[in-house]
C-alpha cells in the first residue's frame, strides 16, 4: 500500500554529537545571563539530552519532564524518518506554571507542541537549540535557525555505517 503522505522537506541537516554539544554550550553562555533558574523542565524526548547538558553546565540539580506526543509515522513500515504531525497530546505534565524554571527542547519546528506547552508553563523561560520560522516566536532563546523546509536529524536519530569507497563498488572513476 502506497502512502499518500507528501513530505514538506526539501533536504536534510544532520547534527553531529560534537556540534550538538558545542551549540548547547553556546546556549548555556546566553542562559547564564538569564538565570538563575530553580530547575529545568525537559520536553521529552527531544529535550532530554540538551537538558542534561544544560543542567551540567549551569550546575542545576532539579530536573523534571513534560512529555508530549505530536507525531505519527508517515510510512506504514516504520522506516520513514520524516513524519506527519497529529494532535498534540500531553502524556505527563508538571504541577506549576513554570515560574523560575528553564524549559528546554532540541527544536521548535511548526511550534504546535511548543504553543501547547507554553500555555501550560507560561512563566517558564523557553530555550531551544534550534528553531524554524513557524515556531521561532514561541521560544525565548535559540542558538540556530533553519529554514522551514529542512528536516533536522539529531545524533540519536541516525546510525553511522561504513560505506565502501566508490571504486570498490564498481563505480566509474
Amino acid at each position: 500500500m502506497e502512502s499518500s503522505f507528501i513530505s514538506p522537506y526539501r533536504d536534510d541537516i544532520v547534527i553531529s554529537w560534537p556540534e550538538l554539544h558545542r551549540d548547547t554550550r553556546v546556549l548555556c553562555h546566553a542562559l547564564m545571563e538569564k538565570g538563575p533558574f530553580k530547575g529545568i523542565i525537559a520536553i521529552a524526548r527531544g529535550g532530554l539530552i540538551p537538558a542534561a547538558l544544560v543542567a551540567r553546565e549551569l550546575e542545576i540539580r532539579l530536573l523534571d519532564t513534560i512529555c508530549a506526543s505530536s507525531y505519527d509515522e508517515a510510512s506504514e513500515d516504520g522506516e520513514g524518518a520524516q513524519i506527519k504531525r497529529s494532535e498534540v497530546k500531553i502524556l505527563k505534565g508538571v504541577d506549576h506554571d513554570g515560574e523560575g524554571y528553564l524549559l528546554i527542547d532540541d527544536l521548535v519546528d511548526t511550534g504546535n507542541t511548543a504553543r501547547v506547552i507554553r500555555k501550560l508553563l507560561p512563566k517558564a523561560y523557553f530555550a531551544t537549540l534550534y528553531a524554524k520560522p513557524m515556531g521561532r516566536e514561541v521560544v525565548d532563546l535559540c542558538v540556530k535557525e533553519f529554514r522551514q523546509d529542512k528536516w533536522v536529524y539529531f545524533p540519536w536519530d541516525i546510525d553511522y555505517k561504513f560505506v565502501p569507497p566508490l571504486k570498490k563498488k564498481g563505480e566509474p572513476s
